[in-house]
């Protein structure tokens, strides 16, 4: 069976890839597989007596709170859509890492040309441009309408 990855993180520009993706899966007849990167914050320092806020100990809700975004993402883009398997993951990492392991075997990776980063005045993000260079199969970095 064909395997679209698609890279998700909530933002308009993965959403619109997302629904581009699903509908290309429909023509492919394939799955879609979206992938939620996400990273456990640094220790966060703090002034005075008490010791840095340390995540690490947060990861298992942390974790959970990430799958139950990319579940609450792909079911807000696409529905119920019966005649296109949809499975949404969430993986630990840099998300160009999660994206191009997630696309290993894939037969298209798919992501939104602008995320959530600082730079919205770039045509293209920091990730797009790295998955397009190193992935293992053929890109598609969606760019939304004007």
């Amino acid at each position: 069976m064909a395997k679209i990855v698609v890279g998700i993180d909530g933002s308009d520009a993965s959403n619109e890839a997302l629904r581009w993706a699903v509908d290309e899966a429909r023509l492919r007849r394939a799955d879609v597989i979206a992938v939620h990167a996400w990273q456990v914050p640094p220790p966060v320092p703090t002034f005075g007596p008490s010791p840095a806020v340390d995540m690490v100990e947060n990861v298992p809700q942390i974790e959970d709170s990430a799958k139950k975004l990319a579940r609450s993402i792909v079911d807000e883009v696409v529905g119920e859509v019966s005649d296109v398997k949809v499975e949404a993951i969430s993986t630990e990492g840099p998300a160009v890492s999660v994206l191009i392991d997630a696309a290993d075997g894939a037969d298209l990776l798919v992501v939104g040309s602008r995320g959530h980063g600082g730079f919205v005045s770039l045509l293209l993000g920091s990730v797009s441009q790295q998955v397009a260079t190193h992935a293992p199969c053929p890109v598609l970095i969606h760019r939304r309408p004007e």
